[in-house]
């Protein structure tokens, strides 16, 4: 199961995600975003662990906890390319100022 991790320090590594996760159950990867431009930390990262049921728990438990002095966000991944739709339509097709 993939995990996207927010609100990291600045100095939080890929090891320390790999270290963190790893009490819940094997780390398949573990990776701390990182700007291409200046090399420093975007704050944010992905873990992917091999059993669903560990990765849950590590999600209960470590979501909103305090890391690297930054209290991080634990949450499933949502598969790449797949947008988030926020609009006030409920149907998440955007309208517009269409006319008909």
């Amino acid at each position: 199961m993939n995990l996207f991790v927010a609100k990291l320090s600045a100095a939080t590594t890929s090891d320390d995600l790999n270290e963190l996760f790893a009490e819940y159950g094997e780390v398949v990867s573990a990776k701390v975003i990182m700007d291409r431009d200046t090399g420093t930390s975007k704050r944010f990262g992905f873990v992917e662990m091999k059993d669903e049921d560990a990765a849950m728990k590590a999600i209960k438990d470590l979501n909103e906890c305090l890391f690297d002095n930054s209290p991080i966000v634990v949450k499933k991944a949502r598969p790449k390319g797949e947008a988030r739709h926020n609009n006030s339509f409920g149907n998440n097709r955007y309208q517009g100022n269409r006319r008909f």
